[in-house]
């Protein structure tokens, strides 16, 4: 991890870096819901447009759909995802006292919140301890060979199990801009790797 961090210092993901500008945890959770499927230039501009119109669960909530469908457009899925987000914020208003819930299992009864944004939400919106798993996490944790798993939920019950808590919450910044852009799925870049001497190298079949 020291070695990561010395490589990367303040370089994040757009999401860590916009949730250190602002920790508050419902904007995290919009910031997660649009980054689905969404290259992080798009949901950065997205989320810009949307700050200016709105900041609140309440907000949201009033707004017409179709209003929001052209604030975060071309976001992927852009209509359906209006619709999730306009359903979270009305059920953190009526079931959650218009707070975001600050366990796993409340999260995961939001409409859209899988295990991957449960965690995001905790680490980068509350500041406590959690694992996200998407897939450079997965993927660059098994070639480690710091587990041996097929899925992220897998992962990430997995790393729990390894990975000390103090370096839980940077855990996923780092290895998805480490997967970006040294440790790829394919051919990675193995020759300029930061960790390449701790490196199990599992299933590399070709690398540069």
């Amino acid at each position: 991890m020291r070695s990561l961090r010395s490589r990367y210092g303040e370089d994040a993901p757009a999401l860590t870096l916009m949730a250190a500008k602002d920790r508050d945890p419902f904007l995290v959770l919009i910031a997660c819901l649009l980054s689905l499927r969404t290259k992080d230039e798009v949901t950065d501009q997205a989320m810009g447009r949307l700050l200016k119109r709105a900041r609140r669960p309440e907000e949201i909530a009033a707004m017409p759909v179709e209003e929001l469908e052209k604030i975060i457009y071309p976001v992927g899925f852009y209509r359906n995802k209006a619709r999730t987000i306009k359903e979270v914020s009305r059920t953190i208003l009526q079931s959650h006292g218009g707070l975001v819930p600050r366990t796993i299992d409340e999260l995961l009864t939001l409409r859209g919140v899988g295990r991957k944004t449960a965690n995001i939400v905790l680490t980068e919106g509350f500041q406590q301890p959690g694992i996200a798993v998407d897939t450079h996490v997965h993927r660059i944790s098994n070639r480690l060979g710091a587990v041996k798993t097929k899925t992220p939920h897998e992962t990430e019950k997995a790393l729990r199990q390894v990975l000390p808590q103090q370096y839980w919450i940077s855990y996923n910044a780092l290895l998805v801009t480490h997967g970006r852009r040294i440790c790829r799925p394919i051919s990675p870049l193995c020759s300029q790797c930061p960790v390449q001497a701790y490196c199990g190298r599992i299933g590399v079949l070709r690398s540069r």
